[in-house]
C-alpha cells in the first residue's frame, strides 16, 4: 500500500486511482450497515457475487458493500450504478432474477422497486419519497464507499481537507473557518464548536487532548453508528484536522462496546490510515504529529456526559463532575480537552474544503448545516435522515416519515432522546433547531425522534423514559438520584390509579426543582418528557387522576375487557387463544370475560374479528357501568 508523504504524493494517487476507474462500469451497491446485515445482507452481497460469475460477468461488474443508506426498515437495500436502480427487501432468491434481468437485459424488476401512495414505482432511489426531500452531506458518499477500503474514501475526494488545512491553513486559521461556520455541536447540548476549540487551544499548558464522543446511548438513536460503519474515515479526517488546528497530539475515540462493527471498522481504517501516512509521525511530510487510540466505553448512559467520559477513560467510574473547570480547560488527565461527537467531527471536512460560508448558507440563523436524525415510532418511513437544520417537524414526519401508521391521527413526537420533550399537533409546523426545539420544552439531543399516533398515553410514555433515565443516573447527587426517583413513584401511581389530588401539581414541582439543582446534564433534562407532557397534555393526567381513566386505553390497571354481546359472534377466537382461560361461552351464545381471572394482556382484542369488534376495552367509572354482560348462555348475535 502506497505512503504519501507529501501533499503531491496524494494529489497524483488520486489522479491515478480516478485514472483506473470506470464511472460507467456497473456496480452493484448492498447495504451492508448493522441494520440490512441483521436481513442477511452480507449473504445477499456473497450471491450476487457467486452468480454474477454464474452467468458469465466476472469482470464486468463490481459487487460494493457500503454503508448505511438511511432507510433501515426496506432493507437489504441494493442500488445499481451508474443508473442507481434501487431494490428494496432483496432476499437471497431475488438475486438471479435481478442479475439476469438488470444486469443481463437492463430490465427493471418491478416487484422489488418502492411503490408510492398513489401507486407508482419509483425506480431510481432520489425518486423515492423518503430521500427525495432529504438533503444528504454526511450520508452523501455512502453509497460509493466501502468502508473497509480507503482508496474508495480518497476517490471521492478523502483526506483532500487535511491536506489542505497542513498545507495552506495554519492552526488559527482552521479554527477560526469552524468559528465562521458556526458549527454547533451534534451531541445534544449545541455549543459552538469553534468557540470550544478556540477555548482548549488557548487553555494554558503544553499537551492537550481532542476526543470523539461516540458513546450514543438513547434508545432507538443510531446515527453515530451508521456514520462510524459507513464512512469511519469522514470521522477520523475531521478528528485529525481538529487535533492540528487545537494543538493536540493525541486523540480518543470513546466508542460504545455495542458497537462492533463500528469499532471493526474503526480499526481497519486506523491501520490503513497508518499505511498511507494520515497518522503518525509527519503526517503528508507537514512535520504533525498525531495518533489516535479507541477506548470501549461500557455502556452507561451517563458516560456520554463528557466529564465523566473523561473520568471512564482515566480507569475511573464514569460520573460526571462539577463544572467550575471546564473540561476545555481541565479536562482528560487534567489536560485541555475538547470533546465532541462523532456527527460533529464529520462535518468537519466538509467545512474546510468548501468553506464556512457554504457551510452557514445550510440552516437557520442559529442553527447552520444538515441534522441527522433517526425518524421511528409510529411512521410509515423509519431510519436515518438527513435534513437543513430548519425544516418544519411536519415536512419530516409527514413528507419523508409517509405519516402515521395505519391511519392512525398523529398525537405528538418527541425529540431529543429519553431527555427530550414531546411536542403535540398543533406545533407541527415548527422549525427544528436548536434553539426553537428548546423554547417548546424539548431539545435537539443527538437526533432522536419518536413519532407517536393517538393510540399512545402520555403518563405511560413519561414514566416509560424515565425508568430509564433513573437505571441511567449514576447516584452521585441527589435530586437526580432521588428526584428522578420520586417522580417515577408519583408517575406510578398516576398509571395505576391510585393518583391523589395534587400529584400533577407535585411532578411539576419536583421537575423544577431536579432542573435546577442536578450536577449534570442528565438530571437537568431527565424531567423534560414529564413536564412537556404535563403542559401540552395536561388533561391526560387530570382523566387519570381525577377519573380513573386512561384515554389512549393503554394503562392496564385502568381498563377493563368486555364483550358487547350485542356483537358476538361466538366465534370462539377469543376462547381458544386466552392464555389463562379467562373466557368463556358455548357455540352461538355470546363469550363472557370473567374480570378476575383476565390478566389484560389484550389478546381477546387482537384476535376479535374486525367485522365483529366485539371485544371492547372500557376505561373510567362511566363505561365500566356498561359491564352488565348477560349470563353465559345467552345467544350470539346473528
Amino acid at each position: 500500500m502506497a505512503r504519501f508523504d507529501s501533499f503531491d504524493d496524494l494529489d497524483r494517487y488520486r489522479q491515478e486511482l480516478l485514472a483506473k476507474r470506470d464511472p460507467k462500469k456497473p456496480c452493484v451497491t448492498i447495504c451492508s450497515g448493522t441494520g440490512c446485515r441483521a436481513y442477511q445482507s452480507e449473504k445477499v452481497a456473497q450471491a450476487f457475487q457467486a452468480e454474477i460469475e454464474k452467468q458469465g460477468l466476472g469482470g464486468t461488474v463490481d459487487v460494493r458493500r457500503t454503508g448505511c443508506h438511511g432507510f433501515c426498515e426496506r432493507g437489504p437495500i441494493v442500488v445499481i450504478v451508474p443508473e442507481e436502480t434501487c431494490y428494496l427487501r432483496v432476499k437471497l432468491e431475488d438475486v438471479p432474477e435481478i442479475v439476469g434481468e438488470t444486469l443481463v437485459n437492463g430490465k427493471v424488476v418491478d416487484r422489488l422497486l418502492y411503490e408510492t401512495a398513489d401507486g407508482e414505482k419509483a425506480v431510481h432511489e432520489n425518486d423515492i419519497p423518503f430521500y427525495e426531500h432529504q438533503t444528504r452531506v454526511l450520508f452523501h458518499d455512502n453509497l460509493h464507499i466501502d468502508p473497509t477500503d480507503i482508496d474508495d474514501y480518497i476517490a471521492v475526494g478523502g483526506y483532500s481537507a487535511l491536506a489542505k488545512a497542513l498545507k495552506e491553513m495554519a492552526p488559527e486559521a482552521v479554527v477560526a473557518e469552524v468559528k465562521k461556520s458556526n458549527l454547533r455541536g451534534r451531541g445534544g447540548a449545541g455549543f459552538p464548536a469553534g468557540i470550544k476549540w478556540e477555548t482548549t487551544r488557548n487553555a494554558p499548558g503544553d499537551e492537550r487532548y481532542v476526543l470523539v464522543n461516540a458513546d450514543e446511548g438513547d434508545p432507538g438513536a443510531y446515527m453515530d453508528r451508521s456514520i462510524l460503519e459507513g464512512n469511519p474515515h469522514s470521522v477520523l479526517e475531521g478528528f485529525v484536522i481538529g487535533g492540528y488546528a487545537i494543538g493536540a497530539r493525541t486523540g480518543y475515540i470513546y466508542v460504545r462496546q455495542e458497537y462492533p462493527l463500528a469499532v471493526d471498522n474503526l480499526i481497519h481504517a486506523l491501520d490503513a490510515m497508518h499505511e498511507r501516512g494520515f497518522l503518525g509521525k509527519n503526517i503528508l511530510g507537514s512535520g504533525f504529529d498525531f495518533e489516535i487510540l479507541i477506548y470501549r466505553g461500557a455502556g452507561a448512559f451517563v458516560s456520554g456526559e463528557s466529564s465523566a467520559l473523561m473520568s471512564s477513560i482515566e480507569g475511573k467510574v464514569g460520573e460526571p463532575r462539577p463544572k467550575y473547570i471546564r473540561t476545555s480547560v481541565k479536562g482528560l488527565f487534567d489536560k485541555p480537552s475538547n470533546l465532541n461527537n462523532v456527527e460533529t467531527w464529520a462535518n468537519v471536512p466538509w467545512i474546510i474544503n468548501k468553506g464556512a460560508d457554504w457551510f452557514a448558507s445550510i440552516g437557520t440563523e442559529g442553527s447552520k448545516g444538515t441534522k441527522v436524525f433517526s425518524l421511528v415510532g409510529k411512521v410509515v418511513n423509519t431510519g436515518l435522515v438527513e435534513v437543513p437544520m430548519g425544516m418544519s417537524l411536519r415536512r419530516i414526519v409527514f413528507d419523508i416519515g409517509g405519516g402515521v401508521r395505519n391511519g392512525r391521527q398523529f398525537k405528538a413526537v418527541q425529540t431529543g432522546g429519553p431527555s427530550g420533550g414531546v411536542i403535540p399537533e398543533p406545533m407541527l409546523d415548527l422549525p427544528v433547531d436548536f434553539d426553537e426545539l428548546t423554547k417548546v420544552g424539548s431539545m435537539m439531543g443527538s437526533g432522536g425522534m419518536i413519532v407517536m399516533d393517538d393510540d399512545t398515553c402520555m403518563p405511560d410514555v413519561a414514566k416509560y423514559f424515565l425508568e430509564f433515565l433513573a437505571d441511567e443516573s449514576c447516584g452521585k447527587c441527589t435530586p437526580c438520584r432521588e428526584g428522578i426517583g420520586q417522580m417515577l413513584r408519583i408517575l406510578g401511581r398516576v398509571t395505576d390509579g391510585t393518583a391523589r389530588p395534587g400529584d400533577i401539581e407535585l411532578l411539576e414541582d419536583l421537575g423544577g426543582t431536579i432542573v435546577d439543582c442536578s450536577l449534570c446534564a442528565l438530571g437537568q433534562s431527565a424531567p423534560n418528557p414529564v413536564l412537556s407532557s404535563v403542559k401540552y397534555f395536561r388533561e391526560e393526567y387530570e382523566a387519570h387522576v381525577h377519573e380513573g381513566r386512561c384515554p389512549a386505553k393503554i394503562c392496564k390497571a385502568l381498563i377493563t375487557y368486555w364483550i358487547d354481546p350485542e356483537k358476538c359472534i361466538a366465534c370462539g377466537l377469543c376462547k381458544k387463544n386466552c392464555p389463562v382461560g379467562a373466557v368463556s361461552g358455548a357455540k352461538k351464545t355470546a363469550h363472557v370475560i370473567d374480570t378476575a381471572k383476565c390478566t389484560k394482556c389484550d389478546t381477546c382484542f387482537q384476535v376479535c374479528p374486525p367485522k365483529a369488534g366485539a371485544v371492547t376495552k372500557l376505561s373510567g367509572k362511566d363505561e365500566l357501568q356498561r359491564l352488565s354482560s348477560p349470563p353465559i348462555g345467552a345467544p350470539a348475535a346473528p
